[in-house]
């Protein structure tokens, strides 16, 4: 009967426990800078190593202890480990702040949207413009994407009337046949009959 308890206990012990991390390294974090106070947090949070290697990265990369620590606790919140760090490293790379890849992270979309935002960057938008196309795209609305928006500035399309096309709701499809229009009309006009003026011959 001893032994049979023994054994039950063991095993609840083995089943609460089994997504522990009791022997994770912690020495990275404080190599990287990041107070104590902040791991200490991290690990009420039960960090793995896996996620103790994304928060390096994210702490390279230039972000916050605070940054750091709400990004794994959102993780938490919706049963799953950190481990959107390259997406969230590359927003920063690309000029996104602190709060905006935070507001990313918060609904779980690092990864999702991370590589259109940084091209959304190299379109050339400004950083109103792109603040706009990046909520849009977090409240879940109709948006194009960065390769048509590229696509349609690159058809003579202003800024302005871009961001007309964008708060209308304008979907990929519509601005591929848009582009596609601009761009027939465009090469047309450029292959226009021009008379080759010579000297008249005596």
């Amino acid at each position: 009967m001893r032994n049979s308890l023994l054994l039950l206990g063991v095993l609840v012990l083995r089943m609460g426990g089994c997504h522990q991390h009791p022997l994770t390294d912690y020495r990275p974090l404080d190599q990287v800078g990041m107070w104590s106070s902040s791991v200490e947090q991290l690990k009420t949070l039960n960090t793995s190593d896996a996620e103790v290697t994304q928060i390096v990265k994210l702490k390279q990369a230039g972000m916050s202890d605070e940054a750091c620590v709400t990004m794994v606790t959102d993780a938490r919140a919706r049963q799953h480990l950190f481990s959107s760090a390259d997406s969230a490293v590359n927003l920063v790379h690309a000029g996104y702040s602190e709060s905006q890849v935070l507001e990313i992270a918060r609904i779980d979309l690092l990864d999702v949207i991370s590589g259109d935002a940084v091209m959304l960057r190299l379109v050339g938008l400004s950083d109103a413009s792109v603040d706009t196309i990046l909520h849009r795209r977090l409240k879940g609305l109709t948006t194009m994407s960065s390769a048509e928006i590229g696509r349609l500035k690159n058809t003579g399309l202003t800024e302005k009337q871009i961001m007309e096309q964008v708060n209308a709701g304008m979907t990929d499809a519509q601005a591929d046949k848009e582009a596609a229009l601009r761009e027939a009309a465009r090469n047309h006009s450029n292959t226009g009959f021009v008379r080759t003026h010579g000297r008249r011959s005596r």
